[in-house]
């Protein structure tokens, strides 16, 4: 599971304090992508009440913790630390683990590495894998492909297939990403 650092713990300590929820707080962590430089980390203070139900919870150095299902694995033996700069200060991660865990998310990503991105780069966008569950792959559209018009057609006529004939195993591609959401999105 997850570790957290004294000084981490004291910076949580503070933004609950300051934080208009009455409710019993927790720390929500989640990985929400992965790029060049390792994992994309989703930290907040929600609501007990507003747990997943597959979330994992735990407590952590006297901190409640809430994990998604998905990112569990991918979180233990990690420990999450506050490093002030001269620009400020922020958590951070320092992950000992692997990007993917099993060889079909390691295959999917490859495809998607070495395949679909330089494609979709020459429009600006990115495919970012979030998980493989049941022989369906998880992407989220990113760049110039969040909120494009084209997404679909892109996803059934060019992700899809790639990913499917690269990878056999796959038998569909599921977008989550938020095409509402951003600065300009199309939809």
């Amino acid at each position: 599971m997850l570790k957290i650092t004294e000084k981490a713990k004291e910076m949580l300590d503070q933004f609950a304090e300051q934080s208009e929820n009455e409710g019993d707080l927790a720390l929500k962590v989640d990985i929400i992508g992965r790029g060049p430089k390792g994992f994309q980390y989703d930290l907040q203070l929600v609501d007990k009440s507003d747990a997943q139900e597959d979330d994992i919870g735990a407590e952590v150095s006297g901190v409640a913790v809430l994990v998604g299902a998905r990112s569990a694995p991918y979180l233990d033996g990690t420990t999450l630390d506050y490093k002030e700069t001269l620009m400020g200060g922020g958590f951070s991660f320092d992950n000992p683990n692997p990007l993917w865990i099993d060889d079909l998310s390691k295959a999917v990503a490859e495809v998607i590495a070495e395949q679909v991105n330089p494609v979709v780069a020459s429009h600006g966008g990115h495919v970012d894998l979030l998980g493989v569950d049941d022989g369906k792959a998880i992407i989220a559209f990113g760049g110039g492909c969040q909120g494009c018009g084209m997404v679909d057609v892109t996803l059934k006529q060019g992700v899809e297939v790639m990913i499917t004939d690269g990878v056999p195993e796959v038998t569909e591609v599921i977008d989550a990403t938020d095409h509402e959401a951003g600065a300009n999105p199309f939809y």
